[in-house]
């Protein structure tokens, strides 16, 4: 609901505070006063257009700004909406400003904080809906027909279990999409993988065997070369040179001399025992010489197949990974992948049953939901005719127009006739049709031309959808528009009715209409300094029999009389209407 409203330096509008309460407030005062303007400031600020030519001359920027309750009506969408973009600062109220700059750019705020006019239209819909001659009305939008429906019908519950079905079936459809599509390739791909990772698995490979492999190759090339330095090696310690002793002799002989000399020296113990170490290295030496020679071998054959070991690996990693790890790691994931392939079918089997059962729920519960829906249009009809008829609009005829598309993927209801195109609201097409006048055609609410029609339309809606509407706060703008002043107390009861529950503001030049208000505004022109300003003054008491008297032609005693009356007959009908009520 509306609280509080400011303005500044919009239009003609220098500075303008209101506090509005629940109920019906009426706006009145003569054309061009700025009634409709106040209005056009409440359109701004919630995303609608916001031009510098709505700045008021002199001024720099002009800022609209609004103190919403949230309703309990859609208080949970609202909060979400909130939480969504971190905006939610009050779990019981939204500040809205919007200020329009001479540049053309217009900055908007929730709660402080900067956001889109994407996001003002957005959270704007939950709050407030405009009637204006020249408004894009909710009830316009061919798309909210089918919600408005469902919520006069109270289909509520079997639409919430048709859109859970409809949410699993989408989820269902979505894994089998890609399952079918992984399948397609599956017989190419497992061929693929079986090759893959059976070149591996026969390959054998251990960690760490390249590396070993490669030194046996080393040997095996080198075989002649590693024996003979090997064996000359061993010649010079246990044989020496054909001119010359062995090492190991000469070692001896140096073992002898020096032991001579420890024997007279004993400090030079040492030295000897030294040349004993030296002498029982050298004897090791040539032990592992011997080993050595031993383990050396001529094998071209050996070679070859070290060669093609090799070969191997360094053909697996360049096609499976950079290391024997990799390659591992590889075929490992190929069988993974094979095995989930081969569950696949398995899956898609599963999953295709499921879908099955899913639309046969789904064509049950949308053949249930049509029926509500058929049964309620007929009501919403005769419902909205009855107050048109109120409304000096007798003729005039309305029809909900339920329309389905045939679809070969779609839902066959009750087993029979053609499959039929759906989505998460079910298989049916709704638009509201009107035919104004007696002998027209029905035609969708769009192509209305009449702005005066069109109010009192949507003020029909609006009574007969008051427990389907959950936005709290309607405008109408001159919604008596060509209808005289018994036509415009209906209008007034029709509205106070209706501001039981929403709150609704109305901008009127009838009398018998304004009088229904719980608030009544005067809107005037006043003139101060050569500048126009709009004032606006909360009307009670004598103050507002003046204005209705002046609504009536002139401020009179006859006229005075007149508007006391029509004041106390709309008190009174409004006391009859509460009584009802109760």
């Amino acid at each position: 609901m509306l609280t509080e409203l400011r303005i500044q330096n919009f239009a003609i509008i220098q500075s303008l505070e209101l506090t509005l309460q629940p109920g019906l407030t009426t706006f009145t005062g003569e054309t061009g006063a700025g009634k409709s303007i106040i209005l056009d400031a409440i359109t701004a600020l919630l995303g609608g257009r916001a031009e510098p030519t709505f700045i008021r001359a002199g001024a720099e920027r002009a800022s609209i700004e609004a103190l919403f309750l949230i309703p309990p009506t859609n208080r949970q969408a609202i909060l979400e909406l909130l939480q969504r973009e971190d905006l939610l600062e009050d779990e019981e109220s939204i500040l809205i400003s919007r200020e329009i700059r001479q540049n053309g750019r217009s900055t908007a705020r929730v709660n402080g904080h900067s956001v889109s006019v994407t996001l003002l239209r957005e959270l704007g819909s939950f709050l407030v809906d405009i009637h204006g001659q020249s408004e894009h009305l909710s009830l316009l939008n061919v798309r909210q027909h089918l919600n408005l429906l469902d919520r006069f019908a109270a289909s509520n519950e079997t639409l919430a279990a048709y859109q859970q079905v409809y949410r699993e079936l989408r989820r269902t459809q979505k894994e089998l999409e890609t399952l079918r599509h992984s399948e397609q390739d599956a017989a190419r791909r497992t061929d693929l993988l079986e090759y893959q990772a059976r070149e591996i698995e026969e390959a054998r490979l251990q960690a760490g065997e390249e590396e070993t492999l490669r030194q046996e190759r080393n040997r095996l090339a080198n075989a002649e070369n590693l024996s003979s330095l090997a064996q000359e090696a061993l010649n010079l310690l246990d044989e020496g040179l054909p001119d010359a002793p062995a090492l190991t002799d000469l070692l001896g002989q140096v073992i002898q001399a020096l032991e001579g000399l420890a024997r007279i020296d004993a400090e030079q113990n040492r030295l000897a025992e030294q040349a004993l170490l030296v002498n029982d290295t050298l004897a090791e030496i040539s032990r592992d010489l011997r080993l050595y020679l031993d383990t050396i071998e001529f094998n071209p054959r050996r070679l070859e197949q070290v060669e093609e070991r090799l070969d191997l690996i360094h053909r697996l990693k360049r096609k499976y990974g950079g290391s024997i790890e990799a390659v591992l790691a590889f075929a490992r994931s190929a069988r993974q992948e094979l095995e989930t392939i081969a569950h696949a079918t398995e899956r898609i089997a599963e999953l295709e049953e499921k879908e099955k059962d899913l639309r046969q729920q789904l064509a049950e519960l949308a053949a249930r939901l049509s029926q509500i829906r058929q049964t309620a249009a007929a009501q919403l009809a005769k419902a909205v005719e009855a107050e048109l008829a109120d409304l000096s609009m007798a003729g005039a005829r309305f029809s909900v127009d339920l329309r389905t598309q045939p679809d070969p993927h779609g839902l066959s209801l009750n087993g029979a006739g053609d499959p039929l195109a759906f989505d998460e609201n079910g298989v049916d097409q709704v638009e509201f049709l009107i035919a104004p006048n007696p002998g027209e055609g029905l035609k969708p609410l769009v192509k209305i031309a009449s702005g005066g029609e069109t109010s009192r339309l949507m003020l029909a809606l609006k009574r007969v959808l008051t427990q389907a509407d959950s936005i709290p706060t309607l405008i109408f703008d001159e919604i008596d528009q060509g209808i005289g002043g018994r036509v415009g107390a209906v209008v007034g009861e029709k509205l106070w009715l209706l501001a039981r529950q929403h709150q609704v503001l109305c901008v009127t030049h009838l009398p018998q209409l304004a009088a229904f208000g719980d608030q009544h505004f005067s809107v005037r022109k006043e003139v101060e300094g050569g500048r126009t300003s709009t004032r606006v003054e909360l009307l009670e008491g004598d103050a507002r029999l003046i204005e209705l008297a002046q609504m009536l032609g002139a401020v009179t005693q006859v006229n005075l009389n007149a508007a006391r009356e029509t004041l106390q007959m709309a008190q009174a009908r409004a006391l009859q209407l509460a009584g009802r009520l109760v």
